[in-house]
Formats: structure tokens, sequence, C-alpha cells
């Protein structure tokens, strides 16, 4: 009991002040996952939208492997994503190794088959509804895809906070491809890692609890975006 209020204690002790190390890990996850959030779902909401309303070859199969990604082992991805981009890879030579470049990319390959896929489940269903009323109209493959999207964007809202909670909690291939560095790649899930194999489990738990609030106010945050654009309409 005595960890579990001294984590607690930390853990506002170091929201209440601000402490420097706190903000600077925070500020580091958030802008890693939601940079991954924002690349994955600029490729995952249009891909699931198309997949949804052409029929082309190969489209079951691509369906049954965005399904089946959706549960991508993170210490894989990371492995994969290390290989590529050490200087024996093909991107070594860019240098992007242990940077948060290289976590954002980790993170965004994870997290794009979540939004691919959920998207593909939430356009599929409007497609069935509106197919004959677009395609009436001679409405471009384009012009069917963006609006589905819209159309659907309150349901499609779920997919991105999916991906952004996979993101935000995720430790094994951030490890791998950033190496948790002081000052430079180390975010709050590989710092809890790092403090809880020190022993210092009450720093661990005040780091876990600030992970969940920053979780909570960004769903929040969106939440609350989401009703008032609904609420204009």
């Amino acid at each position: 009991m005595n960890g579990l209020s001294d984590g607690f204690r930390e853990a506002f002790r170091l929201v209440v002040t601000l402490d420097p190390a706190l903000v600077e890990i925070a500020g580091l996850s958030l802008f890693v996952s939601l940079s991954a959030v924002a690349a994955a779902s600029l490729i995952g909401l249009p891909l699931g939208a198309l997949i949804s309303v052409r029929s082309f070859p190969g489209r079951g199969v691509i369906v049954v492997l965005l399904n089946a990604f959706m549960g991508l082992p993170p210490v894989v991805v990371g492995l994969v994503v290390y290989l590529m981009l050490s200087r024996s890879g093909p991107f070594g030579v860019l240098g992007l190794l242990f940077t948060p470049t290289a976590m954002i990319i980790a993170q965004t390959i994870l997290i794009l088959p979540i939004i691919a896929s959920l998207t593909r489940q939430s356009i599929s269903d409007l497609w069935d509804h509106y197919r004959e009323l677009l395609q009436s109209l001679d409405a471009t493959p384009a012009q069917i895809t963006a609006t589905l999207l819209w159309d659907a964007r309150r349901s499609l809202l779920t997919a991105v906070l999916a991906g952004f909670g996979r993101a935000i909690a995720e430790v094994g291939a951030v490890m791998i491809v950033g190496g948790n560095i002081e000052h430079a790649t180390r975010v709050l899930t590989t710092a809890i890692a790092l403090e809880t194999s020190k022993g210092n489990l009450a720093l661990a738990l005040g780091l876990g609890l600030v992970l969940l609030i920053l979780a909570l106010v960004v769903n929040a945050a969106t939440h609350a975006l989401a009703s008032r654009t609904m609420g204009r309409r």
C-alpha cells in the first residue's frame, strides 16, 4: 500500500509542478503518437474506403490481411523497421534509427491496419445503403470515396481513436527502434519500463498515471470536437 500511495503522490507532484523531465517525455510521447495517427489516417482512411467501394482481383485477400495485421506483434514490427533502418539496411543511409522518426514509422505500421480495417467495415455499411443513389448520380470513385468518408466521419473517429490508443500505449517497437535514449527518444511507455526494471515503482506508477491522463484528455477533446461538428449539421 505504501508503494501505491507513494506512486500516486509522486504522480500528483510531477503533474502539479510540471516536472521538466515529465513534460519532455510526455511531449515526445504525444508528438510521436499523434504523428503516427495522422500518417496512418491519411493512408488508412482512403484505403479502407477504396477497398469497400471497388471490386478488384485479390480484394478478399487484402481484407483478410488487414484483419490479420490488426494484431501485429509490436516487437516484430520493431525488428523489421530496425533492420530496414540499420546501417546494413536499405534505408540505413538516412540515419533514422534511434530517432523519433523511426518511432513514428514503427507506430504507423502498427496502427495502419487497424484504421484501414475499421474504416472498411464502416464504409461498407454506408456503401450498401447509398450505392444506387451515388451510381445514379454518375459520381466518380473519388467523389464516392470522399462522400462516404464525410458521412461516416463520426464512426471513423472510433477507428482513429483505436489507432491512437494502440500507439500511445506501445512500448516494444519504440524501444527497439528508438533505443529509449534520454532527452532524445524516451517516451512514457519506455520510461515506465525503465523505472520498473530499476525498482523505482513509485515513479513508474506516477508515469503510468500521467500516460492514462494524456490518453483520456486526447480522447475527451476529440469526442468534444466531434460532438460540436455534428451539432452544426
